[in-house]
């Protein structure tokens, strides 16, 4: 991809007045992560074992949805007793192992320090836990860059809802139409949609499904010159 001449990534960003990122996916590859601690679930419960592009295409609606595909695919969802055992044997793994193969895109991180030097507000709204998204922000030294972390919470909806997203641009103080989120899903784009939030869609990421007829929102695959 070509790079944008001097100047021109200050004009793009003298456009918005905050961006925030999705997280899995967008600016961390943490599939692998993801796929150990389901696969210890469905171990843990006498099933198979499941491989990294089956896990991909399970990832974007939240854990409790990531365990259920993975329950879907190894044998039935079984009865909610059934689910939730299974959801806590994946939380156990995965709270243990949040970083041990998660790692940033290449190029994520000069980008976030160039975002950060200008002084506009950055941040993340995920459908990860709220309690796991921040460690993961802490240990990937991603923190420091964001203005919030939000994650998923109890007493609000998951994306494609638009009320988490809502949520993290009221806490920088920023309405819709003045920022830009990016996403590596259909689950964000709909959410971005909902919001009435400008999207951009990051190609390197969990694009597991299709976009909906129609969608053609700016795209970039090289977080090195990601063109906001």
């Amino acid at each position: 991809m070509v790079r944008p001449a001097p100047g021109v990534y200050q004009l793009h960003m003298s456009q918005q007045q905050a961006i925030l990122f999705d997280l899995d996916g967008t600016l961390v590859h943490s599939a692998p992560d993801l796929q150990g601690a389901l696969n210890a679930a469905l171990v843990a419960l006498d099933r198979r074992p499941l491989d990294l592009d089956t896990v991909v295409t399970f990832i974007g609606n939240g854990v409790e949805k990531l365990v259920m595909r993975g329950l879907e695919a190894t044998g039935g969802t079984g009865t909610p007793a059934d689910q939730a055992h299974a959801l806590a044997l994946f939380h156990s793994h995965y709270d243990a192992h949040l970083t041990t193969a998660t790692r940033l895109y290449p190029g994520v991180r000069a980008c976030l320090e160039r975002l950060s030097g200008t002084g506009l507000p950055l941040g993340i709204c995920t459908n990860k836990p709220d309690g796991p998204a921040r460690r993961i922000c802490a240990e990937l030294d991603l923190a420091r860059y964001m203005r919030v972390v939000r994650g998923a919470r109890p007493d609000t909806p998951k994306k494609p809802d638009p009320a988490a997203l809502l949520a993290a641009l009221a806490d920088v103080g920023v309405t819709p139409g003045n920022a830009i989120f990016v996403g590596d899903s259909s689950v964000d784009y709909l959410t971005a949609e909902a919001a009435g939030v400008p999207f951009r869609l990051f190609t390197g990421g969990y694009l597991n499904r299709p976009l909906p007829a129609g969608a053609n929102p700016p795209r970039f695959d090289d977080w090195h010159a990601p063109g906001f």
